[in-house]
């Protein structure tokens, strides 16, 4: 019985991430075709990666559109979370379905529905038009999350602040937030890793500025090569810091 679990958990974990390594392998491909027998290793594909200005440009709207609107969304999303949780509002279930709703609706739609929004109010594709559609699919998430931490007891110590004299912005930065920093951290991260990959929003909103998945679509269109590869295994390199910073930030020990 324990044979078989192993196998099955190797074939799991081998179905998951054989495409990953496979990637990266031959992204160190000498030669110009990514296939087999592999030719290497070599940082060919690298520095031509690291010396296009398209990429590395792209590579650079990627992660600004990914800090700033995760951080507006994450913002928010607390906002919202807090004013739901703290306040007795009127249809207050509605009004939650409501903020929730795009995590039900398809990328494309609520994309294609933002595209016709900012044509018919003379708003022109950029950066700014993503980053807006970023926050627009990432809210929901942070609001779902920061709400379902949101307790009696916090409320409890919030009420305690007030009464001895804090204003409601110091009760907010100073008591709440505090009190809520690890789902805050966690909503953050993931709107960056959704923002991070997503391609759908971004190819339809941006136009000469664009993020990176919609420069790999650009380069994909031409076939496959080791550039694309590389390009690959320095997104998956970048996504794999992220996550250590998460978990060192996140689950460390404080010292005795």
């Amino acid at each position: 019985m324990r044979a078989i679990t192993i196998v099955y958990a190797g074939l799991v974990y081998g179905f998951i991430f054989l495409p990953v390594v496979t990637l990266v392998l031959f992204s160190f491909q000498a030669t110009s075709f990514p296939i087999p027998p592999f030719s290497g290793p070599s940082l060919r594909w690298y520095q031509t990666v690291l010396a296009d200005q398209r990429l590395t440009s792209a590579l650079g709207n990627s992660l600004l559109v990914a800090v700033i609107s995760s951080a507006l969304a994450t913002l928010l999303g607390f906002l919202a979370a807090w004013g739901f949780a703290r306040f007795v509002l009127p249809a207050s279930a509605l009004l939650r379905g409501l903020i929730t709703l795009p995590l039900t609706v398809s990328y494309l739609i609520i994309g294609m529905g933002l595209l016709v929004l900012f044509n018919r109010i003379g708003m022109p594709k950029s950066l700014t038009a993503a980053g807006i559609g970023h926050v627009v699919i990432n809210l929901p998430l942070c609001f779902a999350i920061l709400y379902s931490q949101m307790g009696e007891h916090q409320a409890n110590i919030e009420r305690a602040a007030r009464d001895l004299g804090a204003k409601e912005w110091q009760v907010l930065a100073l008591v709440t937030a505090p009190m809520l920093w690890p789902a805050l951290f966690a909503s953050f991260f993931l709107s960056m890793t959704f923002s991070w990959d997503e391609f759908v929003i971004s190819f339809l909103l941006t136009r000469f500025d664009t993020t990176l998945p919609v420069e790999i679509w650009n380069l994909l269109r031409s076939g496959l090569n080791p550039k694309t590869n590389a390009v690959g295994a320095l997104v998956f390199l970048i996504s794999i810091v992220f996550v250590l910073l998460f978990e060192i930030a996140l689950f460390r020990k404080p010292k005795s």
